[in-house]
């Protein structure tokens, strides 16, 4: 039998279950499972479990929801930059491991891959919408450190947003998205051609 100070001891032990975190687990499962467009409130209520009602206390509709999520996915993304940043290599070798690092936590969550096959297939626009925060987020956590390297006069003066969208899409040429690439490159060859179009140039001085 408890006695009444141990039953009291476990009761302040036990922590109080957090509704909407629950409610926001289950709806990540059921939109990296299902997508966006098949994912509904019912499915999210029983994965959760609990009531369709619980959720409205906390989201309006699907759509507040989601971007609950996008949200916190592109926290952990700027977590994983700053982790990654390292101030004292050389321009390059610094934005390409971010950069590597960043479209790595992309392509591995499972949400990240549910989306761009839902963009692919059925061109979802809330999906891609998704999609483009993520780009977007990581543009912008590049543009700001170009512009600690314009100001450290390691970089010439540049418009950042654009450096960091152009520097984007070279670093996927170089590695997912590269149609002209015979085969893959290694990290090694990545970076030598991105400090080559980045730092080098292609005209001869």
């Amino acid at each position: 039998m408890v006695s009444f100070r141990e039953g009291h001891i476990l009761s302040a032990e036990r922590k109080p279950v957090d509704r909407r975190k629950q409610v926001i687990e289950a709806a990540k499962r059921s939109f990296a499972s299902f997508g966006y467009k098949a994912t509904t409130m019912e499915q999210v209520a029983k994965l959760a479990g609990v009531g369709k009602g619980t959720i409205y206390t906390f989201f309006s509709n699907k759509e507040q929801l989601f971007d609950e999520i996008m949200s916190g996915m592109i926290h952990d993304m700027r977590e994983i930059a700053e982790e990654t940043l390292n101030s004292s290599l050389p321009f390059a070798e610094t934005l390409t491991g971010v950069l590597s690092r960043l479209l790595d936590y992309r392509d591995r969550h499972q949400l990240a891959v549910k989306l761009s096959q839902e963009v692919r297939d059925i061109g979802t626009a809330v999906a891609k919408e998704g999609l483009d925060q993520l780009e977007g987020a990581i543009v912008a956590f590049i543009a700001r450190h170009v512009k600690v390297y314009v100001d450290r006069g390691e970089v010439k003066p540049c418009d950042p947003d654009l450096t960091a969208y152009l520097m984007l899409k070279t670093y996927l040429a170089l590695t997912v998205d590269g149609p002209y690439l015979r085969q893959p490159l290694g990290k090694e060859e990545v970076l030598k051609h991105f400090r080559f179009y980045w730092m080098e140039g292609l005209a001869v001085r």
